[in-house]
């Protein structure tokens, strides 16, 4: 019998969320229409037919909490809930350790490491990752640069304006064969970088060849106040579309 290929998704949301003002409360658990953001990023997951298994890494302390709401919004592949480490680098690869334990080295699967806090990612940009990895080896999800990169030098002196057309944005889910990708998270760690904040950068560093796929302008994390305020007007902007079909 032929063995169902492995897509897993790797949801990362071990951060605390210091730039939301919204005092104990991670801002993966903040709410919108009774549901916690993470569970809106999840159901995205749950429900790309192509997905075979989810882990999520999360902020430590907040484990059982987010088991109870995985449990009463009913994402059943998640596979695992583990605890994060103490920066975004140290997060991903106990995710990616988790993963090891439920996969054989043989599976060949994909993995596709997805911020907890961006919960508007579509099923296409989720394919694409998907099918660039299959072809090409990786997949980092970019939007277009819609405003003008600028270089300072250490005197706030302006040292370049960047041609737009040439930059993109890194975004997520940033995917790869997981074979290949724990092999680099272990050198970065054996060779003491341990302060990438994703994935893309490190790969990148190691000398691994990266290939884009752009995803949709909505697929925005949610860091900040004003971030919030726009997911929520983008969920309200579907909700319009989906009752008058606008």
């Amino acid at each position: 019998m032929e063995k169902k290929e492995q897509n897993i998704a790797l949801i990362f949301a071990g951060g605390v969320g210091n730039r939301m003002h919204n005092g104990t409360i991670p801002k993966q658990f903040l709410e919108l229409d009774g549901k916690a953001i993470i569970i809106y990023t999840l159901e995205q997951f749950e429900n790309c037919p192509e997905i075979t298994d989810i882990v999520v890494v999360c902020v430590s302390g907040w484990e059982d909490y987010l088991k109870k709401l995985i449990r009463k919004d009913e994402i059943s592949k998640v596979r695992t809930v583990v605890s994060g480490g103490k920066n975004p680098q140290e997060s991903q690869f106990k995710g990616l350790e988790a993963i090891r334990k439920e996969i054989s080295p043989q599976d060949n699967a994909i993995v596709l490491i997805h911020d907890g806090v961006r919960p508007l990612v579509d099923d296409k940009t989720i394919l694409k990752n998907i099918e660039s990895v299959k072809k090409y080896g990786s997949a980092i999800t970019v939007t277009p640069a819609i405003e003008t990169i600028i270089s300072e030098d250490d005197n706030q002196h302006i040292s370049k304006v960047a041609k737009r057309s040439d930059y993109s944005m890194g975004k997520a889910p940033q995917s790869y064969y997981f074979n290949e990708v724990i092999v680099a998270y272990e050198k970065a760690f054996t060779d003491g970088k341990t302060e990438y904040v994703d994935s893309a950068s490190l790969m990148y560093d190691q000398g691994k060849t990266l290939t884009t796929v752009e995803g949709s302008t909505n697929n925005i994390k949610i860091t900040t106040p004003v971030d919030y305020y726009v997911f929520k007007g983008i969920k309200e902007a579907q909700r319009q579309e989906n009752i008058f079909g606008i």
